[in-house]
């Protein structure tokens, strides 16, 4: 059984639990506020960041590292497949919502409407939110381009591609910061996502003093 250290607003911690979900690996969660950190969970990761995966007494910290550690260890299915080119798209799809998606979009929106709320107690800075949700609208025509094109992001395979760019755009859709009716093809990518098995617990998620928007759980939204 696996430990899973994880927030509900985290993407890497939503990226590591649709992988294992897929993957039909059995865990339990342990929720840790990523803006208050524990000692321990900070002695376990040193950096300060969420998911921590425990099992057997060994840790695997980090979102790349937990990511590479599943795909080694529970091969099936694969999320990661296909030809040396196609592993390499799918890797810069990956990192594409890892980081350029988190940076521009994700520090912004969720920086200022949870953690700064939980962590400060202060209110969002309008600026800020509006530079997160212009940067978002970027971000949705580039996935309505991909899907225009392919049943999912880097083919017509699902892959760890589609896990990354979920797991940031669900937390963004909780919040309900998504105008998802302006693009139409992300919108269809999104609802085959929301319908996978994997997603079910996903959907599930709350977060104390933020209700879900209103289409969160909803599989026809």
């Amino acid at each position: 059984m696996v430990l899973l250290v994880h927030h509900n607003m985290s993407p890497y911690s939503r990226k590591a639990r649709i992988m294992m979900a897929e993957k039909k690996v059995l865990f339990v969660l342990r929720e840790e506020e990523p803006w208050n950190l524990s000692k321990d969970i900070q002695k376990l990761n040193p950096s300060g960041e969420l998911p921590v995966f425990i099992f057997d007494g060994h840790i695997v910290a980090g979102n790349y590292a937990v990511t590479e550690y599943l795909e080694e260890t529970y091969p099936n299915p694969k999320l990661l497949m296909g030809s040396h080119l196609q592993k390499a798209e799918i890797r810069r799809l990956a990192d594409w919502f890892d980081h350029k998606f988190y940076m521009e979009v994700y520090k912004y929106i969720v920086g200022e409407k949870v953690f700064k709320r939980f962590k400060s107690g202060l209110a969002p800075d309008s600026k800020a939110l509006k530079v997160g949700v212009n940067n978002l609208k970027y971000h949705l025509e580039y996935i309505d381009w991909l899907t225009e094109r392919n049943n999912y992001l880097a083919g017509d395979e699902f892959s760890l591609a589609d896990v990354a760019a979920s797991a940031h755009l669900s937390v963004l859709d909780y919040l309900g910061d998504v105008d998802w009716e302006n693009y139409k093809n992300a919108k269809l990518w999104y609802s085959k996502i929301k319908s996978r098995p994997s997603f079910k617990e996903i959907l599930k998620d709350t977060v104390k003093g933020i209700q879900p928007s209103k289409n969160y759980q909803n599989l026809d939204f």
